[in-house]
């Protein structure tokens, strides 16, 4: 595919379904509206854009955000974003380590169930997921540490029309998982859990989306144990098809900013063995609550919605 000049930035698509490489533009500083218009358009279609060589801190990170609506607190578990920017989550192994202790990766691969664990729509255990993620590399190995994400519009319409029409009538309960450990002790002190509908349709273009996901989907509502994962193994199977995806490799100054209400993504699963730093912050944009097929909206089951004013609750 050729690039595209948009108004003042130019589009690269990057793979057949997912992903485009935005350039000539430095989202450091205040843009346009009809910039940001643009820029959301091309996100809309493209699930998740990337940016390389910014220059970007803390501050100018979430200006870049709210641009595109309110932000979040940093994420519903963690009480310690950077001082002086609440909407920061940083995203580093050592600060899990230094706050639950040395076995916390150990802790983590048992929460690693199946082939499809690791993908994950950010945050749908809230009644009102985030719209949009943006997350900048500061730190990146020179090896490894790559990032892919799925369209789940095209993984829905990649099912036949009968397992359309079937799971267009399903719901599902979302939460964080939890395995006794201390990091669960933190997610049981701010329960978080959502009863969604299994496919999404997105507020502002009108497509069908599954909105299943192997890191907060803990069964289909209303069938039995054994139904509910072979359903699940199903949309999993069908949303982790390579062709629906991209990767992305990380460089310091790199922007990754996704429809979190249209993508599923992975993060790396290769660097648990080497010593390296690898820091990333993230920003999200308040998301609204989530509308099935039959126009039902999503049902909080405990909890609150996930917004800009949230507090931890911390033992």
């Amino acid at each position: 595919m050729t690039a595209v000049q948009e108004k003042t930035f130019t589009v690269q698509p990057i793979a057949g379904h997912t992903g485009a490489n935005i350039s000539d533009i430095d989202i450091s500083k205040p843009l346009d509206k009809d910039v940001v218009e643009a820029l959301e358009a091309t996100l809309y279609q493209y699930k998740v854009i990337f940016f390389r060589n910014q220059e970007l801190d803390h501050a100018t990170q979430i200006a870049f955000g709210r641009q595109f609506g309110e932000l979040t607190y940093a994420h519903p578990h963690d009480e310690a974003p950077p001082t002086g920017y609440p909407e920061i989550f940083t995203i580093d192994p050592r600060r899990y380590e230094q706050r639950y202790g040395k076995d916390f990766k150990e802790q983590a691969r048992k929460r690693q169930y199946s082939y499809f664990s690791g993908w994950h729509t950010d945050v749908t255990a809230a009644v009102n997921p985030p719209a949009a993620s943006i997350l900048r590399a500061e730190v990146v190995p020179e090896i490894g540490g790559d990032t892919t994400w799925t369209n789940l519009v095209a993984a829905y319409e990649g099912l036949s029309d009968q397992v359309k029409s079937f799971v267009d009538t399903l719901r599902a309960e979302h939460r964080y998982q939890t395995y006794g450990d201390s990091y669960s002790k933190r997610v049981n002190d701010n329960l978080l859990v959502a009863e969604h509908p299994v496919v999404r349709v997105h507020p502002k273009t009108g497509e069908k989306g599954l909105f299943v996901n192997p890191g907060f989907t803990s069964h289909i509502v209303g069938v039995s144990a054994s139904e509910s994962k072979a359903i699940l193994d199903l949309l999993y199977g069908e949303l982790t098809r390579p062709e629906y995806t991209v990767r992305f490799r990380w460089e310091p100054g790199s922007v990754a900013f996704w429809d979190n209400r249209a993508t599923a993504h992975l993060a790396p699963r290769d660097l648990e063995h080497l010593d390296v730093q690898r820091t990333l912050h993230r920003v999200t944009v308040i998301g609204d609550t989530p509308k099935g097929p039959d126009g039902r909206e999503s049902t909080l089951v405990a909890g609150r919605p996930f917004t800009a004013d949230h507090a931890v609750v911390v033992d």
